[in-house]
């Protein structure tokens, strides 16, 4: 196992709901999954904190690959899933899971946490074998 990079992001939560009201459903489909989506409405008191932590970790995790936000890379091309046990993990696909598997990275270590204010994410970026 080898480190191939880490990533950390820090959101305004008022910032991503500002987002929400000016753009609602087409900022929200341009970089939530429908899953992620889904798991934010869940919650109306923790709505915001919870959309603000995926984006933090969505710019976190391309902070770990390297690249940051090009080469065709889609905001849904990361996407923050829950294992039964409520742990977060990450599923890549489209451009962002091409550029992963072209640098080796088989594995994310990812950490979100949050406040009524603030969202941040820290995501490593993990080579095994």
């Amino acid at each position: 196992m080898s480190i191939v990079g880490h990533g950390i992001d820090l959101v305004s939560v008022s910032r991503i709901g500002s987002m929400i009201d000016r753009h609602g459903a087409h900022f929200l489909g341009r970089v939530y999954t429908l899953a992620e989506q889904s798991y934010c409405e869940r919650s109306p008191k923790r709505r915001l904190e919870h959309y603000a932590a995926r984006f933090a970790a969505k710019e976190a995790v391309l902070k770990a690959i390297g690249t940051g936000w090009r080469d065709g890379i889609a905001w849904t091309d990361v996407e923050v899933v829950l294992e039964p046990s409520g742990k977060p993990t990450i599923a890549l696909s489209g451009k962002a899971s091409s550029i992963a598997i072209i640098e080796g990275i088989s594995h994310f270590h990812i950490s979100l946490s949050h406040t009524g204010d603030f969202a941040m994410a820290s995501a490593i970026a993990e080579r095994r074998g």
